[in-house]
């Protein structure tokens, strides 16, 4: 099943695609959709919901996120126009929560940015508490997946010391969605499609088939050393074709520019670029 909520930023619903690739409103069965949620979510009577008029807005699609593990240089190919080695073990990092966005909404380049830069991701929402879980047991803790773009400022991530955290987690570098899908509806993670374009440039194609370190393998690798609990979010790394390693020269994301990203079973999304401005008081995520 694909669940979503929908809405205005901090007003979401709990809402459910159903056959036709329409909305239903949940919000008569669940009061948002969670880890808690989801089994009452998923015994709804889908055709029997109501059906949500119009284009609204997806938020990220699952609400209790309680923190964003992300995987590094999964993808030989990436490793290599990274001009870095590739990883003998996962290369773990961590992205703030206050970067999570909705799948539609505006990137906004941080404060004097120069090297924004694009990476579809193939995104595991956790659903059971995960601590040295064995490759085996490791899937079947997966409540389901989202497609994820890991927006980056390079010269922040590696020119400001050792901590890539700097240029991974600026307010919405993390759009996520539009849809949870359910483990099952899934299956094998290890075959699916994904694509990222600029402009209408095509610059990333891959398959998650691959990803040096299986999701699997990043599960129970990952719970060796952060304990994984319900809701967690797993970005699992990109394939080649990120704006760093274009040749013969770099591209960056500047303001006006316009991202189109996918993932066979996961949807799509779209992201115009903007400029950094005061968000004041806004609570993003």
């Amino acid at each position: 099943m694909k669940f979503c909520r929908f809405g205005p930023r901090g007003q979401e619903k709990p809402g459910v695609i159903d056959s036709e690739g329409k909305i239903r409103d949940l919000s008569g069965v669940v009061a948002d959709i969670s880890i808690a949620t989801l089994p009452a979510a998923r015994a709804a009577d889908v055709a029997a919901l109501p059906l949500v008029e119009g284009d609204p807005r997806y938020g990220v699609p699952v609400k209790g996120i309680g923190k964003i593990v992300a995987i590094g240089l999964n993808y030989e190919d990436h490793a290599i126009e990274s001009n870095l080695p590739i990883p003998t073990e996962p290369v773990m990092f961590m992205k703030a929560l206050s970067a999570l966005n909705g799948p539609n909404d505006e990137v906004m380049l941080p404060k004097g940015a120069t090297h924004g830069d694009w990476e579809v991701e193939l995104g595991v929402i956790i659903g059971e508490t995960c601590r040295y879980v064995s490759k085996e047991q490791a899937l079947s803790k997966v409540a389901g997946y989202v497609l994820a773009n890991d927006v980056s400022e390079r010269f922040n991530q590696k020119n400001r010391g050792t901590q890539w955290s700097k240029g991974k987690g600026h307010d919405t570098f993390c759009p996520v969605g539009p849809w949870l899908v359910t483990a099952d509806e899934i299956g094998d993670p290890q075959d699916l499609d994904m694509h990222l374009n600029v402009n209408g440039a095509r610059m990333q194609t891959g398959n998650t088939k691959t990803m040096i370190f299986t999701v699997a393998e990043l599960i129970s690798y990952v719970s060796e050393y952060v304990t994984l609990q319900p809701g967690d979010l797993m970005i699992t790394g990109t394939p080649p074709g990120v704006g760093e390693g274009k040749k013969p020269d770099a591209i960056y994301l500047k303001a006006g520019d316009v991202m189109e990203l996918g993932i066979a079973g996961l949807g799509a999304q779209k992201q115009n670029v903007v400029a950094w401005r005061d968000l004041g008081d806004e609570v993003l995520g």
